[in-house]
């Protein structure tokens, strides 16, 4: 398990481990590579849900997605056209949603096609509610399994995979944070 610890201790650290160890459900074969990373967000599990379960508009939150197309209606075995921003080795995926429970907050992804060496990928991620310095926060769990291309290693795959969920991770903590300000300022009456 990877992740930001923000200074949070071993209690912490444990309710993750048993989020990941029942939310977080992966096969893993002989030639793949699975990771779970862990982010702390100062926004509440609604407001970053609401961001979350677009699977329609993973720009929202997402930095290399430029632009996506979504078919049908949101449910599962609904696709999206994606397509990525340049300067990563892929230029398209086309993802199917596996799994969409507002009430457990877990949202499932599977990459089907596409532009791209992610063969085999599939990722969950879920928000659970914690306390953060005296407010509502979040802890966000995003976990993976893919195939590890010819030509990498296991360690070369995860490294990559993490960088871009790390990065996903704290463009959705930016982001939520950014809204979750702007709900808890109070008009200025003049």
């Amino acid at each position: 398990m990877n992740g930001n610890s923000n200074g949070f201790g071993s209690a912490a650290a444990a309710a993750a481990a048993d989020y990941i160890r029942r939310r977080h459900l992966h096969e893993i074969g002989e030639n793949q590579c699975s990771s779970s990373l862990v982010k702390h967000i100062n926004a509440p599990v609604p407001l970053v849900w609401s961001l979350v379960r677009r699977f329609d508009q993973p720009q929202m939150y997402k930095p290399f997605v430029s632009r996506c197309v979504a078919q049908g209606n949101l449910e599962i075995g609904s696709l999206r056209e994606v397509d990525v921003k340049s300067g990563l080795p892929a230029t398209t995926s086309t993802e199917r949603l596996e799994l969409l429970d507002d009430n457990e907050h877990i949202l499932s992804i599977r990459i089907i096609g596409g532009d791209h060496r992610l063969k085999n990928y599939s990722s969950i991620i879920s928000l659970h509610p914690e306390i953060i310095d005296g407010r509502p926060g979040t802890l966000g769990i995003e976990s993976f399994v893919v195939d590890v291309p010819e030509g990498n290693t296991r360690d070369e795959t995860c490294y990559f995979v993490e960088a871009l969920i790390k990065c996903n991770l704290k463009s959705l903590a930016d982001v939520s944070e950014g809204l979750a300000v702007q709900d808890r300022t109070e008009p200025i009456d003049l």
